[in-house]
């Protein structure tokens, strides 16, 4: 079944902002989570921006929400957002945002110093992820604070409601954030590459057991994994993950060159194996899960 929250309607045409997509039966205490994966670009925002549409997608985890649409199937609801990175970044505080790029002054409790904000890519990003400027002008205070308003609260309420919804229902929650990275992040060793990057905030946003089978079940499926480095999580492993209380969050990157062109964004061969090697692996994940048992992974 497919949720699209039509009473949090956007005023920017994407039509619906978001979607989650949920199981016939939720089984799994898992809830999947793509907010890099929106591929939707408004005319209006092509036309304020200083680049082709191409180029603004350089920014975007291009077919994540694809690569784990199965994990629906397994029992477990994947919320995906159909509005891009390069327009909103909802892995970022509410309120990240660059003086610089705006007319007007921001509120008092904007964070304008973060070391995001100073690369460009704070909740409204100045660039997109190769560092081009996305405007040829200065934004609207204004502008920001729609985008945040319409968009990125209404989006972090439903995660929110998710995860609780979760753990009301099994004890503990699990929230697995998706995303996808370039392979020239990962430095020019080939020794060095991952194929996958799994981020818990170094041992902070979930439980050891979690990330342990995670990084295990991977590897026996054959990819080659590395643990927070050089992407730890971001804002939402780090607010999301509490597993004091049974709430656990974790990131996982995938390596682009697995599956797709990195210039053209096309899949490549590699997508439908690596559609069924994740769902292997979350399969897998689950079913040692509840061998290990759900109170030590809450209780860690």
């Amino acid at each position: 079944m497919t949720a699209s929250h039509p009473d949090e309607t956007d005023p920017f045409g994407f039509a619906p902002a978001f979607t989650v997509d949920e199981p016939e039966t939720h089984a799994l205490p898992f809830v999947f989570n793509t907010g890099h994966s929106g591929s939707v670009y408004p005319v209006a925002f092509l036309a304020a921006s200083r680049l082709d549409a191409l180029a603004l997608r350089r920014s975007e985890d291009a077919h994540v929400e694809r690569l784990f649409a199965p994990v629906v199937g397994l029992g477990a609801p994947l919320m995906r957002a159909n509005f891009p990175r390069a327009f909103l970044d909802v892995n970022r505080e509410p309120y990240e945002l660059d003086p610089r790029m705006f007319d007007g002054r921001l509120p008092p409790f904007a964070n304008t110093r973060s070391m995001r904000v100073a690369g460009g890519l704070g909740t409204v990003p100045r660039v997109v992820a190769d560092g081009q400027e996305i405007y040829g002008s200065r934004l609207p205070v204004d502008e920001a604070v729609r985008r945040i308003e319409a968009l990125y609260k209404p989006y972090h309420r439903t995660l929110r409601g998710l995860i609780q919804r979760t753990a009301r229902q099994f004890g503990h929650a699990v929230l697995i954030d998706c995303h996808s990275m370039p392979s020239s992040s990962l430095g020019r060793d080939p020794e060095a590459k991952a194929d996958i990057v799994l981020g818990d905030r170094f041992g902070t946003a979930c439980a050891p057991a979690l990330i342990d089978l995670f990084e295990e079940a991977l590897r026996r499926a054959g990819f080659r994994v590395v643990r927070n480095k050089p992407y730890a999580g971001g804002f939402i492993t780090e607010h999301y993950g509490e597993p004091n209380v049974g709430r656990h969050a974790l990131q996982i990157e995938l390596n682009r060159a697995l599956y797709m062109n990195e210039v053209t964004l096309a899949v490549t061969s590699g997508f439908l194996p690596l559609i069924d090697a994740l769902r292997a692996v979350v399969a897998a994940v689950a079913a040692e899960a509840m061998d290990l048992g759900a109170r030590r992974i809450a209780a860690e």
